[in-house]
């Protein structure tokens, strides 16, 4: 009957969606995607697998403190956002909550992105990301090998770095660690 270009997504539209999808609803909009390809995931995998040790086991390996999550789920007002990685800091987040998804705005988060999902996770999810109040994000880009890091302030993101090749991966929030980039590619 109606325009269904101009109705408000909810979360049935997300339980709805093809199970081999993630499914976000970004400014009210149903947003689709595939899952990860394997360059993809190999970059995902990689950033967490470098920051699970130190952060959120801690010990003699780092300085732990963190919750530090794959594809978390994340209800921010009205929008039902997905990222790659979120990382929550335990003195905000002591304990997991007993839902599927995260309601507590994360500390981080990095998205790894592709060709099909850079536009969205540049336009949409940015600003939803620095909107919402996430201090910390980090765009990590396999194809041509770039991680940029990101800092909020005054609810705008700031370019804090952007490094390509071997360089060290030393930048808040997780400047307590030193990793080469080249980890990330394999």
């Amino acid at each position: 009957m109606g325009d269904t270009a101009s109705r408000i997504a909810t979360y049935e539209d997300i339980l709805n969606a093809p199970e081999h999808m993630v499914a976000e609803i970004l400014n009210g909009e149903l947003v689709t995607h595939p899952r990860p390809a394997p360059r993809h995931a190999l970059a995902a995998s990689s950033i967490g697998g470098e920051l699970f040790g130190p952060f959120h086991k801690g010990g003699t390996d780092g300085p732990g403190g963190w919750w530090i999550l794959d594809e978390p789920e994340l209800h921010l007002g009205s929008d039902v956002i997905v990222p790659d990685l979120g990382g929550w800091q335990r003195n905000r987040m002591p304990e997991l909550p007993n839902t599927a998804w995260f309601e507590l705005v994360p500390d981080w988060c990095c998205e790894v992105l592709s060709p099909s999902t850079a536009r969205v996770d540049r336009a949409e999810k940015m600003p939803l990301y620095a909107k919402h109040g996430v201090n910390h994000l980090w765009l990590i880009d396999p194809d041509v090998k770039i991680l940029e890091a990101y800092g909020r302030h005054e609810g705008k993101w700031i370019l804090l770095t952007t490094l390509d090749k071997d360089k060290p991966v030393s930048i808040p929030p997780f400047d307590a660690i030193e990793f080469p980039l080249s980890v990330l590619w394999g």
